[in-house]
C-alpha cells in the first residue's frame, strides 16, 4: 500500500528542520506531506537552528520520551563581543564589550572548564514553564523570573576553529537531555570576559540517529509530488530508536498477559530498561524487570 493512502503510520521521520522555521510548523509541513493522521516531534529546535528533528507517527508518539531523554550532538557557531537577549542572533542586543586578543589555545583553556557535570542555568526564552506559562511569555513581557540552575553534562566539547580576525569560533558538542546550547556559549563567552552570542547551531545526532539518515524538507516535498510511493523508504521502524538498550525475548503468551496488566515473571537479571521482542525479532515495547523476576511494562504497542 503507498504510504500516502495510509491512515495508520507507525515509525519514525529524520527531518532535517530547515532555518527560520519553527519546530511545529516544520512539523506541520510534515504531517501533510505525508497526510498522518497523528504525529509530534521529540526535543524543540528553535527557528534559527537546523539540523535533526525526530518526527514519530503514530503509536510512536507515545514513546517520545525516551527519545528526549537521548543524549544530542550540535555544531555551534559563535561570535564574541555580543550578549543578546536571547542568546542568538534571534534576540536583541543588550552589551557590546571589546575583545581580548584571544588565541586559540586561550578560547581551549576555557572550554575545558565546560566539560562534564556542569551547572547551567536555563534562559528566559525557552519553553520552561512557570505556573503554567513557558518563559519566553515572560520574558516577552520584560519579566525576568528567578530559575533555579541544574545539573546537566557535556560528554563532548571540541574547539573546530577559531578565527581571531572575527572572533568567531566552532565547536562540536555532545550533551545530555536538557542542556541548552545558548546558555552554554553565554557562560563560555563570560568565562571569556567579553561575552558571547550563538550564531549559527546544527543538531547532528539524537541519540541512536545520525545526521546522514536526515531529509530535507524540499527533498521530501519534491518526492511527494514526483515520486510519492518513495516516501515509505524514510519511515524508520519504531525500534531503531532502542539499539543501544539490550533486548528481551518474550513469547506471544507473556506478551498478551503483559498487555491486558497481569503479573508476568521471567528468569532475567534485574534491569531499568530493556527492549521487549517476539520471538521473530520484532519491537512491541519497552520494559524493566524487578530484581525478583517481575517484568514492569513501560510502554507497550498495542497488538
Amino acid at each position: 500500500m503507498s504510504i500516502m493512502n495510509s491512515s495508520s503510520l507507525l515509525g519514525i521521520f529524520l527531518l532535517d528542520k530547515p532555518l527560520h522555521l519553527s519546530s511545529n510548523q516544520a512539523l506541520q509541513r510534515v504531517k501533510r506531506i505525508f497526510r498522518a493522521k497523528k504525529a509530534g516531534h521529540t526535543g524543540t529546535l528553535d527557528p534559527l537552528a537546523t539540523g535533526m528533528l525526530p518526527v514519530c507517527f503514530g503509536a510512536a508518539t507515545k514513546f517520545s520520551q525516551y527519545l528526549l531523554n537521548e543524549d544530542k550532538s550540535y555544531l555551534v557557531k559563535a561570535r564574541l563581543g555580543e550578549t543578546t537577549t536571547t542568546g542568538d542572533l534571534e534576540g536583541d542586543v543588550v552589551l557590546r564589550r571589546d575583545v581580548p586578543v584571544y588565541s586559540e589555545a586561550d578560547i581551549g583553556r576555557v572550554i575545558d572548564l565546560y566539560r562534564g557535570e556542569i551547572q547551567q542555568v536555563p534562559p528566559m526564552y525557552s519553553a520552561l514553564k512557570h505556573n503554567g506559562k513557558p518563559l519566553y511569555e515572560y520574558a516577552r513581557a520584560g519579566i525576568e523570573i528567578e530559575r533555579p540552575a541544574r545539573t546537566v553534562t557535556i560528554h563532548q566539547l571540541d574547539l573546530l576553529a577559531f578565527t581571531a580576525e572575527s572572533n568567531e569560533f566552532v565547536l562540536r558538542v555532545k550533551c545530555s537531555k536538557g542542556t541548552y546550547i545558548r546558555s552554554l556559549l553565554h557562560d563560555i563567552g563570560e568565562s571569556l570576559g567579553c561575552g558571547a552570542v550563538v550564531t549559527e547551531l546544527r543538531r547532528t545526532q539524537v541519540g541512536d540517529f545520525l545526521e546522514q539518515d536526515m531529509v530535507a524538507l524540499d527533498h521530501l516535498s519534491e518526492l511527494k509530488e514526483n515520486d510519492p510511493d518513495t516516501l515509505q523508504q524514510f519511515i524508520l521502524p519504531l525500534g531503531s530508536a532502542f539499539k543501544h538498550l539490550p533486548s528481551l525475548v518474550l513469547d506471544s503468551d507473556r506478551l498478551q498477559r503483559l498487555r491486558c496488566g497481569q503479573s508476568v515473571f521471567i528468569d532475567s537479571a534485574a534491569v531499568d530498561l530493556t527492549v521487549a521482542r517476539d520471538e521473530s525479532g520484532m519491537f512491541h515495547g519497552l520494559v524493566g524487570v524487578q530484581s525478583n523476576g517481575l517484568i514492569s511494562v513501560c510502554k507497550l504497542l498495542l497488538a
